[in-house]
């Protein structure tokens, strides 16, 4: 399973804060996460928490253009955006990924030759959260993202990424329904992309009193997910913590590994 690192260069991310808003400050971290076992590092330069402030593209290209030129140097980046321009030069300037929170971007994919990350949400980032329904949300975002991935591949998109978007126009429940049937979005012929980290449904729902910890304490609710994921057969997940996610798949790959032999010798 591929780890994508998260950094943020704004001001107003749930996850922390504008921590990175601050051009070296985010170069630094992209550089401290390759370190720590990120093969992607994802940069983005507008907050997509429920209710985000829209930032023009003007200044998201001024946000994340100088840490995307700089960390391309040394690993794999991808941008998170929902605008054309900002995708199109962020690919002039290192970026190999397009992650498209708006399922709009396929377009700008194709014509930079670079994979597209399909991802679907209800709504926008002002709306999504207000009281989203579904009649059966697998089911509705498979087929979303269905025609997302035809739609690209007949456009020349090299290749389509699927992200089924974990908190993006969806109820905690809606949110554990497409957990529960993860593997089931394989079906659509393309790598699956999982986001998770710090959000507050997976906490909340394990807190006694229903009061979730802040997105920082949230590690070990991250780690199961991806513990899930992983079992599962997703591609890739997007993470803030990617040394103990390393950790933990590192784990469960020696594990396997010592199932396996086990399991030979008792048939010999």
């Amino acid at each position: 399973m591929i780890v994508m690192g998260v950094v943020n260069v704004t001001p107003d991310s749930f996850s922390d804060g504008g921590e990175y808003f601050d051009h070296d400050r985010a170069i630094d971290h992209g550089m401290k996460l390759f370190e720590q076992g990120a093969e992607i590092v994802d940069v983005g330069g507008e907050s997509t928490r429920p209710f985000a402030d829209v930032v023009d593209e003007e200044e998201e290209l001024r946000r994340v253009l100088p840490v995307v030129r700089t960390l391309s140097c040394y690993g794999l980046v991808s941008v998170d955006t929902r605008h054309a321009m900002v995708a199109e030069r962020a690919v002039e300037n290192g970026a190999k990924i397009i992650n498209d929170v708006s399922g709009t971007l396929a377009p700008v994919a194709a014509r930079c030759e670079v994979p597209w990350v399909a991802m679907h949400m209800k709504g926008n980032p002002q709306t999504m959260q207000l009281s989203p329904t579904y009649d059966d949300v697998v089911r509705e975002v498979k087929t979303y993202l269905r025609l997302k991935v035809e739609e690209a591949l007949s456009m020349g998109v090299p290749e389509v990424i699927v992200d089924p978007g974990i908190g993006f126009g969806k109820t905690a429940y809606h949110n554990l329904e497409i957990l529960r049937c993860i593997g089931e979005f394989k079906e659509l012929g393309c790598k699956v992309l999982v986001g998770t980290s710090r959000k507050r449904f997976l906490s909340k729902l394990s807190s006694a009193d229903k009061t979730p910890p802040p997105p920082k304490d949230r590690e070990e609710h991250q780690l199961a997910v991806e513990a899930w994921c992983a079992l599962n057969e997703v591609a890739i997940v997007r993470v803030h913590e990617v040394m103990k996610t390393v950790q933990l798949l590192n784990l469960l790959q020696r594990a396997d590994t010592a199932f396996r032999n086990s399991e030979a010798m008792t048939k010999r």
